[in-house]
């Protein structure tokens, strides 16, 4: 009598149970995904480009901020160093949820790294402590959250190539206002109210005294140290 492939099933189970939790987090996804595709059409890159980037890179925000720096004529330098600082945070995120991912072969943490995202550690750190079978339940997670926003992305590249939308202006918006939307989300009290107006006050003075596009990277160095200052002094 031949035994089931117990170990196969329960992967695979777990696997179909990780695409089911991203639904939410894709159509979170879609709008933004979206909205960056003609964003990043409209500041000179190509659909096939757009696409691309999304399919390497996939961090939302850093490739929001990447788009308005090559706009900007920015080095390839500053560019790089901004998106270490904007995704510096997914070293904590992956640390963290290594816990629930040990002893798997080597080649298996680059590629499950790359599928980190904010809202896919959200969604794991609250299943995978009821899950027998952590990596498949965290790779069909991550592996369609980052589908769903490779797709939503070429969906607005595609489209702005088609139906120009050059003219309307409102999408120079899109950075700005998902920024301060995040910002006023994340500010709890008095000392990161005071950090988030450190920080934009020297980004606008470093922009008036030093060329090129370092005045956010300097502003966001500077404000981390304030903060970490303020909050050991409360």
């Amino acid at each position: 009598m031949m035994k089931k492939n117990t170990t196969g099933n329960s992967a695979v189970h777990a696997f179909k149970k990780g695409i089911k939790a991203a639904i939410p987090i894709i159509l979170g996804y879609l709008p933004i995904g979206i909205a960056f595709g003609m964003l990043a059409v409209n500041k000179g890159l190509t659909p096939v480009q757009t696409t691309t980037m999304s399919i390497f890179v996939f961090a939302g925000s850093a490739q929001l901020v990447s788009i308005e720096m090559i706009a900007a004529g920015a080095a390839v330098t500053a560019i790089i160093a901004m998106t270490f600082l904007v995704n510096l945070r997914h070293l904590l995120l992956s640390a963290s949820l290594s816990l629930h991912l040990r002893d798997l072969p080597l080649y298996y943490y680059p590629f499950l790294g790359f599928l980190i995202t904010d809202e896919s550690f959200a969604v794991a750190m609250t299943k995978l402590k009821n899950v027998k079978n952590t990596q498949g339940y965290f790779l069909g997670l991550g592996l369609t959250a980052y589908l769903g926003w490779v797709f939503s992305s070429a969906i607005g590249a595609f489209l702005t190539a088609v139906i120009p939308f050059t003219d309307a202006g409102l999408l120079d918006f899109v950075l700005p206002a998902m920024f301060i939307v995040l910002l006023v989300m994340q500010i709890n009290d008095k000392i990161e109210i005071t950090v988030a107006l450190f920080a934009g006050f020297l980004s606008l003075i470093f922009s008036l005294t030093i060329e090129g596009s370092w005045n956010i990277i300097l502003a966001t160095v500077a404000a981390a140290f304030l903060g970490v200052y303020l909050d050991g002094n409360r």
